[in-house]
């Protein structure tokens, strides 16, 4: 182990005690690790204050170049891994997982640096690669409709599915927030659902809000949970145990090719919670707070993506002269 090893290390922890999630924590330490092991291998640098800016722009071109999964921070992992056996293998990594490792990169020399671990920081003037946003799917009422016809609601699973994607479409949850829900989060009387800060991105608690139509289908949902499993979620599997975002994406992939749809996927149940809300003349500040964004930028960049024929919607509702009041 080098020094910037043991540098890595500490950025972790500090972040542990942040209380980041899981996930953010496994990608900055993939990053970091395989960050590493470039500028052992190629510059024989061992510590982070030996780190310039050229070494991560090289690393940068490096990534554009090599294709996925042609390093590793282990070389053991590969007789277990095998990644020359992924169909992907040594294809193009993407900008914005080019954009996510250097995202992750600055906020490590960020720390080192305001932490005066190191004199000179080396991410000052690295700026991220051009990245054409990708506009998230849209599902159509007709679409919608078919696919809330699909559910075989004789089945646990599906009724549960067939639940958990209409609470999404009208909330506007992330889906690892809504296989959380507890029965005491779910508050009938003012129609809100408490979601404590450990389960959110942002690590704050947020309150989500549903309609009437929600509720009753809740409240018949829970009737016939509890009358057959024991559990504390509101979703859970038919063990009873906390159902994963993974198992719930793959099932809807297979609602999706029912009705014919094969390119659609859980994230735009949210989209379309955003988008609906905007139509129906929502403000971006609210839309903002109800989604757990950390700024009204974030929420612009991220549903701003009003298509033509929306925006002729929306002028037709507020149009200054129809709406001019006649003396």
């Amino acid at each position: 182990m080098e020094q910037i090893d043991y540098d890595i290390d500490d950025f972790i922890n500090y972040c542990e005690v942040k209380n980041l999630s899981k996930k953010t924590l496994s990608s900055y330490e993939q990053t970091l690790r395989l960050f590493a092991v470039f500028l052992k291998e190629i510059h024989k640098v061992k510590e982070a204050g030996e780190v310039k800016e050229l070494h991560i722009r090289e690393y940068i071109k490096n990534l554009q170049e090599r294709g996925k999964y042609t390093v590793v921070s282990n070389e053991s992992t590969k007789k277990l891994n095998f990644p020359e056996r992924r169909e992907d293998y040594k294809k193009e990594i993407s900008k914005t997982t080019i954009n996510n490792y250097i995202r992750n990169i600055k906020v490590f020399f960020n720390y080192m640096y305001d932490n005066r671990y190191i004199n000179n920081n080396p991410v000052k003037r690295v700026r991220q690669l051009k990245n054409q946003r990708k506009v998230v799917g849209y599902i159509d009422d007709v679409n919608m409709n078919k696919l809330l016809r699909c559910f075989d609601l004789s089945k646990f699973h599906e009724y549960r599915d067939y639940v958990i994607t209409q609470l999404i479409f009208d909330t506007g949850m992330r889906i690892g927030e809504t296989l959380v829900i507890r029965e005491d989060n779910i508050d009938f009387v003012r129609r809100t659902i408490l979601l404590p800060a450990e389960n959110t991105k942002g690590k704050k608690d947020r309150y989500v809000f549903f309609s009437t139509e929600m509720g009753k289908e809740l409240k018949r949902w829970l009737q016939y949970k509890d009358r057959y499993k024991e559990s504390q979620y509101v979703f859970c599997t038919t063990r009873g145990t906390n159902l994963k975002v993974s198992n719930y994406e793959t099932n809807f992939t297979k609602y999706g090719e029912r009705i014919g749809k094969k390119d659609i996927h859980p994230h735009m149940l949210r989209n379309n919670f955003a988008k609906r809300f905007l139509m129906s003349g929502g403000d971006i500040y609210t839309l903002s707070k109800i989604l757990g964004h950390s700024s009204v930028t974030v929420t612009e960049e991220a549903y701003l993506d009003l298509q033509s024929e929306d925006l002729r919607m929306q002028y037709q509702k507020h149009s200054p002269l129809l709406n001019l009041k006649r003396v």
